[in-house]
């Protein structure tokens, strides 16, 4: 997807429903973007204000992930920023990937894991170590939001030692068996494929893609959880699944694999983490501005509103 694309959707009226964000530029951050870079933040910006702001109060109250929101995700270049247009993705870079992070995280946190989920944990290992038939399969579908992936490594005993993983894999001729499961896996309850991290005979670790509709496979769903909760989570369960021979991830195997992905997808929570403060920041301060205290009408914290404000 384009970058005409992203920008397409820009709104000159961008304050919808109660999200009344403006973003100070104390530290003159801004004239270290390109125009290209102000354009896609002013795209995501708007359609954060128009799509998540007005409704996340009530999804996070109600622990409700909207899944309409994936199509429209796919809709504004969300999905995969940075891989090639050839496979559907935005052919940009990665401060381009960074500032939608950043805007979709102002909004809420779990949407943004669900938009880093799909492009760093999904569409970066497929487009990284996987054949062309299988980036020509995935990537298009994923990058559109007609599709949602997940990324299955973390187990139930094994987090921060996912080398220790159980989840395996053996070779039973035109297909591999795979058994094991996953936990806290972010998309997985809506997931159409998953990107599955699992030993071979050789104890190798190797990446998978696991279609949903393969028998033996399941995705129930962790409820009461206190944060992230507009977004879905859940498990991955393999009792014996035969997965194609073609969905194994050739480019890369071992514990690195995985790895890589995470590092691609910190990249993008560390924006994203800049854009929940500024959120905080922006709050925080509109109030001080707004909350009247005491009989001579004296604004709360005004200090703070003056210096700030």
């Amino acid at each position: 997807m384009s970058t005409d694309t992203l920008t397409q959707n820009t709104s000159k009226n961008s304050k919808a429903g109660h999200d009344r964000f403006e973003s100070p530029d104390f530290y003159q951050i801004d004239d270290l973007l390109t125009d290209e870079h102000k354009l896609i933040r002013e795209s995501i910006r708007d359609f954060v204000k128009k799509e998540i702001s007005p409704y996340i109060e009530d999804w996070a109250e109600k622990a409700h992930f909207p899944y309409e929101i994936v199509k429209k995700f796919g809709d504004i270049g969300a999905f995969g920023p940075t891989v090639p247009q050839e496979y559907g993705g935005g052919g940009l870079d990665y401060i381009s990937y960074g500032l939608i992070m950043q805007e979709i995280e102002r909004g809420d946190s779990g949407m943004r894991s669900t938009a880093s989920v799909q492009g760093s944990l999904v569409m970066y290992p497929i487009y990284k170590f996987g054949t062309e038939e299988q980036r020509k399969k995935y990537l298009p579908k994923l990058a559109s939001g007609e599709w949602l992936g997940c990324f299955g490594l973390t187990e139930p005993d094994h987090g921060s030692n996912p080398s220790g993983m159980v989840t395996n894999f053996k070779d039973a001729g035109d297909h591999y068996v795979l058994n094991g499961a996953k936990m806290w896996i972010s998309n997985s309850p809506k997931a159409d494929v998953a990107v599955v991290w699992a030993k071979n005979e050789e104890v190798r670790i190797h990446g998978l893609i696991v279609e949903r509709g393969m028998e033996g496979f399941s995705t129930p769903e962790t409820h009461g959880k206190w944060s992230l909760r507009a977004s879905c989570t859940g498990e991955l369960v393999f009792d014996n699944v035969k997965v194609p021979k073609e969905n194994l991830l050739t480019g890369k195997s071992g514990l690195g694999a995985p790895m890589m992905c995470l590092d691609s997808a910190r990249y993008g929570i560390a924006w994203g983490a800049i854009g929940a403060a500024m959120d905080c920041y922006d709050t925080a301060l509109r109030y001080a501005k707004e909350r009247v205290q005491f009989n001579d009408g004296s604004r709360y914290c005004y200090h703070f509103s003056d210096q700030y404000g």
